[in-house]
């Protein structure tokens, strides 16, 4: 381990003695500071390992996100000591009108314990408790920080105007760490070289992973969210929308922003329920269809139905990870961008003249990979990692529309979703659920498909996991239909994709190698990946997006792009051959 894991433990059991008593903390560190930044990684797992839960907000001068929960916090306090003012009339009409469908709604306003990261400490009550960080050894920060670098401009291209909003990883507790313990730290060095080296305006948040896509989350987090999507539809005539326009007036809300831009590393879990999105939520400009969550508006990505009805433009882009070594960050990402995305656009075109694909590998443990991707009349697509523009270039030349943009970090994939898939496929590398999973080569995943697909054998747990993916995916949907908080059609749709494929992809980043995390693996230049579930067009949208990786090479597979006039080979026994 390049980190001294004793004494990170024994900062660990520091932070347990000083914890308050409070179980929902929040750290506000009014700007970015190293000694405070690496001190959360124990102190993180302090919390958690006492049952707390976290939420870090580092605004670093660029968010008025602070001031308006205080004003909000003080509204509520007001409110319930009976002050009558303008605001407090505001938000008690807002409540009563939420509560109706979200029960318990009014939690969410009181405030959390506070602790502030101060020059010389964290700010427990009115105690200063010393940063503790002598767990962190750089490692290659050179090569981080180029890397890093690199990414900002060829990921994101941000202007020293921009604002950019930085997610990272807390360290959970042994209940739910399941991913390298390093690999959380690692994403400490990560963040910090990516906020350091970042050419615009970052602020930094970072919150306790849920186990459950159903779990309750931080009663903030959830407000915040709710704030930003009920700023954003003040103007719509509905009651809850209304009375929130009430309070946005008395509170100067609009002071909430989306930023320009979002880069995020994820771990195991959720972030939980959203139940304003669930149960009410937020309606398109015309009203035709609903969002269940503000960023997914802001974001408005043209393979997500509603983003066809939404009138307004995309306000954001975004770039996103996992836990990563610093080795696989670094290696996958210090690549040359411009000649993948030539390789991408080489495959895109290929697949898109085809009428079907045909895939087919030598015999291994659990069958053979052989199928038949049905790709006519579907859209090839890449990921470059371009999140360059809010507004998605080719898009718009295609469609006259205006759509965002996302982007894996790393990239290297052409994918398209099937029209339809026949046949078997042994995944033998990865899968994604709540976190990446590695798969058994001498037990894989294997899969039988014919428009839906069925799984006919793998590991006890990957499939005791898909199964509870699947499960929570379909009782938020149902949850929805209940409280017809999406269209009739878009349920219908997401219940009638719910068992089909999603994506078919060919790798073809050349430098991503072997590890335990599905946003690398999928990546690699000489295997595949197959996706269950939602797929990447408005039409075949549905509540869960599993990817499962498929190791091109040991199967020696070939890919063949067929149509009436010609066959064109795109892979070889495992091997690209452009």
């Amino acid at each position: 381990m390049k980190y001294e894991k004793k004494v990170f433990e024994s900062e660990v059991k520091f932070y347990q003695k000083v914890l308050p008593r409070a179980k929902q903390l929040i750290i506000i560190m009014p700007r970015f500071n190293k000694k405070a930044f690496f001190s959360l990684a124990p102190f993180s797992k302090a919390a958690h390992e006492e049952g707390k839960e976290m939420l870090v907000m580092i605004p670093n001068g660029n968010s008025h996100v602070i001031e308006i929960l205080d004003d909000i916090w003080a509204c509520y306090a007001d409110f319930k000591k009976g002050v009558k003012n303008k605001a407090t009339t505001a938000l008690a009409s807002f409540i009563k009108i939420v509560a109706k469908k979200v029960p318990n709604f009014e939690k969410n306003f009181k405030k959390p314990q506070l602790i502030y990261a101060t020059k010389k400490g964290f700010k427990i009550n009115k105690e200063i408790v010393d940063y503790k960080y002598s767990w962190f050894k750089p490692y290659k920060a050179a090569l981080l920080t180029k890397t890093c670098k690199l990414v900002w401009k060829r990921v994101f291209a941000l202007k020293k105007s921009e604002t950019v909003a930085c997610g990272f990883e807390l360290v959970p507790g042994k209940k739910l760490l399941e991913l390298p313990l390093e690999d959380y730290l690692d994403n400490f060095a990560i963040a910090s070289s990516m906020i350091n080296s970042c050419p615009g305006k970052p602020s930094m948040s970072g919150g306790s992973a849920k186990p459950s896509q159903l779990s309750s989350p931080f009663p903030t987090s959830d407000l915040l969210a709710v704030l930003k999507g009920c700023e954003l539809d003040k103007n719509i005539k509905e009651p809850v929308f209304m009375a929130f326009k009430k309070l946005s007036s008395a509170l100067k809300l609009n002071r909430i922003k989306i930023a320009n831009a979002i880069f995020g590393i994820s771990g195991k879990g959720y972030g939980g329920r959203h139940l304003f999105g669930e149960r009410i939520g937020y309606p398109t400009k015309n009203r035709k269809s609903r969002w269940q969550s503000p960023t997914r508006m802001a974001l408005k990505l043209e393979f997500t139905p509603q983003s066809h009805e939404e009138q307004r433009d995309p306000l954001t882009r975004i770039g996103f990870t996992e836990t990563l070594p610093i080795d696989s960050f670094i290696e996958s990402n210090n690549i040359d961008w411009l000649s993948m995305r030539n390789k991408n656009k080489k495959l895109q075109k290929l697949t898109g003249e085809a009428d079907y694909l045909e895939v087919e590998g030598i015999k291994v443990k659990g069958g053979q990979t052989k199928l038949k991707v049905i790709t006519k009349g579907r859209k090839p697509m890449r990921s470059d990692g371009d999140s360059r523009n809010i507004i998605d270039p080719e898009a718009l030349k295609i469609t006259k529309k205006k759509f965002g943009r996302m982007a894996n970090i790393p990239a290297g994939e052409m994918f398209i979703t099937p029209e339809k898939m026949i046949g078997k496929f042994v995944g033998d590398v990865v899968i994604a659920l709540d976190q990446s999973y590695m798969l058994n080569e001498n037990k894989p995943l294997v899969v039988e498909v014919n428009g839906d697909y069925k799984v006919i054998s793998g590991e006890k747990k990957i499939l005791e996991q898909l199964k509870k993916k699947k499960d929570e995916g379909m009782k938020l949907l149902k949850e929805q239909e209940k409280h017809k908080s999406t269209p009739k059609k878009i349920i219908n749709m997401k219940k009638r994709n719910f068992n089909n494929i999603g994506e078919f992809a060919i790798n073809t980043n050349p430098k991503a190698s072997l590890c335990d995390y599905l946003i690398v693996n999928e990546k690699i230049a000489g295997m595949i990946h197959i996706a269950l579930g939602s797929g990447f067009e408005a039409d075949r949208a549905s509540v869960y997006h599993t990817d499962i990786v498929i190791n091109a090479k040991r199967q020696k597979l070939n890919i063949t792009a067929i149509n009436k006039k010609k066959r064109v080979i795109l892979m070889k026994e495992g091997k690209l051959l452009f």
